[in-house]
């Protein structure tokens, strides 16, 4: 008989409350063409996931399985790989294949890729017991990492990285961040390590505590003004009001990166308000695989307090659930 393995599957997207994730039972995938099989040690969840079960980004094929912040261990290899041997350990990210000679992979700007694919949104992700991924997009991980603290830098970490540099902020500049989950706790740590100074304004009163303890400069609301002029700012919060309040809290010359897969509407901007004086607003969209390596080699030098609420596997939608509800502190990741 062909063999089968737990997997937690979108079968119905839609509010959480009605559970949109579902139990499910699937064939053990096979390693095909550059693919390698890849036993999950450690999955983190990203609001992206959550976008993906609600249907505010509609997954690409029918009954998909979310998770692309995997930490697990080669056990097989197609035909054509021969990066990764069984029992290297390694991590599988958001970006899962680009077509590499398009305009944009040939420029080095693969995010851009018009014919791109994401692990947990075209191709099965890691909320299952094992997945396959082309090894051209898999990421070597070393054996003295954690499995549970290393899988939130996979998405978490890289896209945080991605959108610092997006918001161009300058030396010793003051950085604001807007939301403050699993992503903007990586930023502030590696923006305080750059020498800024940083600001939080985020709803979540316990955020804002875990928000003062890498040592950001404040902490408040998220409407609220920051104390001074801000030299850059990302925006992580999913909340399309926040980009007027963002912007007006920037100095002059100064830029909004906002990091979100998915935005509410933004309100109207008022010109001279909210853009004049060089203001700048950037979106970010997914990351290269040279940003990937980057971030962990940072990591690797630099290494970052990881704040994660584990789950075992059987409460991944119990996981999506307190996601939703701002329960988690940190990031949510799921183990076997």
């Amino acid at each position: 008989m062909e063999p089968t393995m737990d997997a937690w599957a979108v079968t119905r997207p839609g509010p959480i409350e009605t559970g949109p994730l579902e139990r499910v039972v699937r064939p053990v995938p096979r390693p095909r063409g550059h693919e390698v099989e890849i036993e999950v040690l450690a999955c983190a969840v990203c609001r992206t996931d959550l976008h993906l079960a609600e249907g505010d980004l509609a997954p690409r094929r029918p009954g998909t399985v979310p998770g692309h912040e995997v930490v697990g261990r080669v056990v097989s290899q197609g035909p054509d790989a021969e990066l990764y041997a069984p029992g290297d350990r390694v991590g599988v990210a958001w970006l899962a294949s680009t077509c590499g000679v398009c305009a944009y992979c040939r420029r080095g700007d693969e995010n851009l890729c018009p014919y791109s694919t994401y692990t947990g949104r075209h191709r099965d992700g890691g909320f299952a017991r094992r997945l396959t991924a082309d090894e051209r997009y898999v990421h070597p991980l070393p054996e003295t990492l954690p499995v549970t603290t290393t899988a939130p830098l996979l998405c978490a970490g890289v896209i945080g990285y991605r959108a610092l540099q997006r918001a161009e902020p300058p030396e010793r500049g003051v950085l604001g961040l807007y939301g403050f989950g699993a992503s903007a706790h990586l930023t502030a740590q590696v923006a305080l390590a750059q020498g800024a100074t940083v600001h939080v304004m985020t709803r979540s009163r316990e955020a804002r505590e875990l928000a003062l303890e890498p040592g950001c400069h404040s902490a408040t609301g998220a409407y609220d003004p920051p104390p001074e002029p801000l030299s850059s700012a990302i925006l992580y919060a999913p909340v399309g009001d926040l980009v007027p309040t963002a912007l007006r809290a920037l100095d002059r010359g100064g830029t909004l990166a906002v990091a979100g897969i998915h935005l509410t509407d933004i309100p109207s901007l008022d010109y001279r308000r909210d853009l004049f004086q060089e203001r700048s607003l950037r979106s970010v969209t997914a990351n290269t695989r040279k940003d990937a390596r980057a971030f962990l080699d940072f990591a690797a030098e630099h290494p970052l307090t990881v704040a994660v609420t584990p789950y075992p596997f059987d409460a991944a939608d119990h996981a999506l659930a307190d996601l939703a509800a701002d329960r988690v502190r940190g990031a949510a990741v799921l183990l076997p």
